[in-house]
């Protein structure tokens, strides 16, 4: 029966996408079948000579578009329509073909064991043979909001899960913290590349993952991808992505969301109001913060290189490598150190707030019918440019949430602080050069340092008082015991220490981390800060 389902959102998704194809072309002005196939032959092949043709899938797939190619120029209608439908029908296999619901509900149960001893760095016959070590998780991950009234959405509605996203520990960190909330699980797009982890790839499989290719930039699979994902919403699935597309590679808090995947909502629910049963689906801003990153120094130096800003999966970084994730949690344990994970207040896919009850409100707090955004005349319509203004919206309202609940850690202010000095020492440098220039034996005077992060610590202070940011407790012991608490953070994990301290002396151990710790206080008009924030996400 689940296989049924499962084979039937595909289905739907292919006839869908197919349908609106063959709709378009028939317009007047529109675009021929052929064009529309023709153009993901180029995406397709442009994509494999990026990749190479070294493994059996990209050379499954060359000898796939071969064959397409070869029947294009002599197809009729009917037939462009078939080859069409062939390559939507590849690649809903390839998003859709890794979910196995027949053990969803088994590896559901599992989540908290096979988590705990994944985030807990413990070996599976460690965790056997002492179950109580399994306890230190609950300590490391911390949650915050309202578990009720979320529960409450959830018997109302479908639940979207929107987080920020800096680590491939992101996934495994919401699967845990949806369980702990006493959430139902979740559908959610997860990086292909990541199916082939063999620590997370066991989850991903099982628990309701499908998969999101970021190489592919043929506009068909995306259109596909939305399809897919609006279907698993109107189908009553609650789900998860993250808007900010891939991890954030510069540590800023994301501003620019994709609006492709965050337009399902919406999608999901004009469709079911079309359809005639309507249904409620609410938006939850979910914030991650840690205060170190597993994969920093890899994310940091893609983000710096030219080249690598092209490249849209990196494969070798921290998170391919379990003892790099040993020595992150082991260091996060060490320095009781905690992940924090906020659910904040749910909103409708027009981006409106929503009550306990899932009714939306105006920005006066009166009860709206979100309906009534959809009509045009007293007619439900759709209308693609109507619909992209009200998702800006809904993407507005959630960085906005990602900023207001991101939580402040002692790594992030020194980082600032530091760089505030640097920056002000080398005033004709712009922020590259400065980085060229650091070295070990540039010093950074701990007086002038500890000055720069009273002034930081005031306006944060500031911030946190208007709802803007959130301190950790840490954060607000004093600048003195702070700096003690970022410098332990920072030579407890990274191989080069960020900042180390000698005497009366703060010295730089890897400036390009600097910088990525110190990012995640960009966006907040921290006065002075014009100079830190010239490299472009």
């Amino acid at each position: 029966m689940q296989w049924e389902q499962e084979d039937r959102l595909s289905a739907d998704m292919v006839a869908r996408v197919v349908a609106r194809k063959v709709a378009e072309a028939a317009r007047p002005g529109g675009r021929p079948l052929a064009e529309v196939i023709n153009e993901s032959l180029y995406h397709e092949r442009e994509r494999l000579a990026r990749q190479g043709d070294g493994s059996g899938v990209v050379s499954s797939d060359s000898l796939f578009l071969a064959a397409i190619r070869k029947e294009l120029p002599r197809a009729g209608r009917a037939q462009e329509i078939l080859l069409l439908t062939r390559i939507v029908e590849r690649y809903a296999r390839e998003i859709g073909g890794h979910f196995n619901p027949l053990v969803y509900g088994l590896a559901t149960r599992a989540i908290p064991v096979g988590l705990s001893v994944v985030l807990s760095g413990l070996s599976p016959l460690r965790a056997l043979r002492n179950p109580e070590s399994l306890v230190r998780l609950s300590h490391q991950v911390t949650l915050v909001g309202d578990r009720e009234w979320l529960g409450r959405l959830a018997s109302r509605g479908t639940l979207v899960f929107a987080p920020t996203h800096s680590s491939n520990l992101d996934s495994v960190v919401m699967g845990y913290a949806l369980y702990r909330m006493g959430l139902p699980p979740v559908a959610y797009g997860a990086s292909i590349h990541l199916f082939n982890n063999p620590i997370i790839g066991l989850f991903m499989r099982n628990v309701g993952a499908f998969a999101v290719d970021r190489r592919k930039t043929d506009p068909l699979y995306r259109e596909s991808l939305k399809e897919f994902a609006t279907l698993t919403l109107e189908s009553g699935r609650h789900g998860l992505f993250f808007p900010g597309g891939g991890r954030s590679r510069s540590n800023r808090v994301e501003t620019r969301l994709k609006l492709g995947l965050l337009g399902t909502p919406l999608s999901a629910f004009y469709n079911a109001l079309a359809a005639g049963r309507p249904s409620r689906i609410f938006v939850v801003p979910c914030t991650i913060s840690y205060p170190l990153v597993l994969e920093a120094s890899t994310l940091i130096d893609d983000y710096f290189q030219e080249a690598g800003r092209a490249r849209y999966i990196i494969e070798d970084d921290e998170f391919s490598q379990v003892r790099r994730w040993l020595d992150f949690i082991n260091a996060l344990a060490a320095l009781e150190q905690q992940v924090v994970v906020t659910f904040a207040n749910p909103l409708d896919p027009f981006g409106n707030d929503v009550d306990f009850e899932g009714r939306s409100l105006d920005p006066r707090g009166r009860i709206i019918e979100p309906e009534r955004y959809l009509l045009s005349r007293g007619t439900l319509r759709e209308d693609r440019e109507r619909d992209a203004e009200y998702t800006r919206d809904l993407a507005h309202r959630l960085s906005a949430s990602f900023h207001a609940h991101s939580v402040v850690f002692p790594t992030h202010v020194l980082a600032r602080a530091a760089l505030r000095v640097l920056v002000r020492r080398f005033p004709q440098l712009d922020l590259y050069r400065l980085l060229r220039t650091l070295t070990p034996d540039t010093p950074l005077q701990l007086p002038e340092v500890e000055s720069e992060t009273v002034a930081l610590l005031d306006r944060l202070q500031q911030l946190e008082a208007d709802g803007r940011i959130r301190l950790a407790p840490r954060t607000r012991t004093g600048s003195g015991q702070l700096i003690h608490e970022a410098l332990r953070s920072f030579g407890s994990y990274h191989i080069r220490p960020v900042v180390e301290r000698q005497g009366s002396r703060l010295t730089i151990g890897d400036a390009n981390l600097l910088v990525y710790y110190s990012n995640r206080l960009d966006g907040y008009g921290l006065a002075g800060d014009s100079s830190l924030t010239e490299v472009p996400e």
